[in-house]
């Protein structure tokens, strides 16, 4: 048995790593950090909540560290965890900057120890679906994908880290790390990056809205984001020479662990799947004539990622995620960000990319 400690008990260690923590086998929520509540406790009696970091890495049973707190925290933190020896799951991003990122990695790799970032939106049920349709060639040649993460949020919110101008805030850092990360998992590492990043809502403070054009040989991918999208565009388009898929809509993973903070399964959809009315549509010419489908997808799972987590530390499989990955996505975001500035496409240089542990 794992015996796992969560850092910070807000949005991303109450509803995404705890639950998942306690739902995998093998794995144990040992313990909590909450400066000034026992929250989890509550939720998961038995556990040990400490007022610090450095108050639970007094603890040696505690093998694998999860950061769960505002990005400013991340990086810090998880230097501090694999300077104590423990293997450290970092939710994104795991640094501000890729060059946080790039000392993390080296840090692992003294310590010999997993830095493993959480690109949990890998295992949502679209995504799943939509790479078992790419490696199917169903769509014969891809020439176009684009993917859109939008929200009707049109008030900046001045009380939380995210809205306030806060260092590590904003939404390229926050929703642009899984679009990235989901497209260089698809597609590998792109030849150059064109980027519109911007502020757009009234009186806000951090960007909060993207849109990034990435350059392939043969293939042009579109990722963006607002907070403005009041009619929502479609979460995946993509264009073949075979066909197109469309889907619709988010993954219903995070609004279940919202309402219920526990993997609960019911009678009529499984963990991770969706109903037949948010299955995406794919059409496909047949000799010439257009023939149409809902899609069944793949049913989501972010317990795949902790599985892998564990196996991992147990020396039975590669992490889910490589640390480099998490370099790779926040270093597109760079680029993204000095093309907006400059007005004209980034080349990218990949080979600076960091020498990741082998643990």
């Amino acid at each position: 048995m794992i015996r796992a400690g969560v850092v910070g008990y807000g949005l991303a260690g109450k509803v995404f790593h705890a639950p998942m923590i306690s739902a995998v086998e093998g794995l144990e929520l040992a313990a909590v950090v909450e400066r000034s509540s026992r929250n989890a406790e509550q939720a998961y009696p038995g556990i040990t909540t400490y007022t610090s970091l450095e108050a639970m890495l007094e603890d040696e049973s505690i093998e694998l560290v999860v950061i769960a707190t505002p990005n400013l925290l991340h990086a810090p933190q998880a230097e501090a965890a694999l300077a104590a020896g423990r293997h450290v799951v970092v939710d994104k991003p795991v640094g501000n900057n890729s060059a946080q990122i790039a000392a993390l990695i080296a840090k692992a790799t003294e310590q010999n120890r997993l830095l493993i970032p959480f690109h949990n939106r890998r295992w949502d049920s679209d995504f799943r679906t939509l790479q078992k349709l790419l490696h199917e060639e169903k769509l014969g040649r891809v020439v176009y994908l684009e993917s859109t993460f939008d929200r009707w949020r049109p008030t900046p919110r001045r009380n939380i880290w995210r809205e306030n101008g806060s260092d590590g805030g904003g939404l390229l850092l926050d929703l642009g790390t899984h679009v990235a990360d989901q497209v260089l998992f698809l597609f590998g590492l792109p030849e150059a990056v064109t980027g519109d990043v911007r502020i757009e809502r009234n009186n806000g403070v951090t960007m909060d809205s993207f849109t990034i054009r990435l350059r392939y040989s043969g293939l042009a991918v579109t990722v963006s984001a607002n907070c403005l999208a009041a009619i929502p565009r479609p979460r995946y388009l993509v264009r073949g020479t075979q066909g197109n898929f469309i889907k619709w809509g988010l993954d219903p993973q995070e609004a279940r662990l919202k309402e219920s903070g526990r993997v609960v399964e019911n009678e009529e959809l499984g963990w991770g799947d969706e109903p037949p009315s948010a299955w995406g549509t794919l059409a496909v010419d047949t000799d010439g004539v257009i023939e149409s489908e809902s899609l069944k997808p793949i049913p989501g799972d972010y317990r795949l990622f902790y599985a892998g987590v564990r196996d991992a530390i147990l020396g039975k499989a590669a992490p889910p995620v490589q640390a480099v990955d998490a370099w790779r996505s926040t270093r597109l975001l760079e680029w993204a960000e000095e093309s907006s500035a400059s007005h004209c496409e980034v080349v990218c240089n990949w080979a600076e990319a960091p020498k990741a542990a082998s643990v």
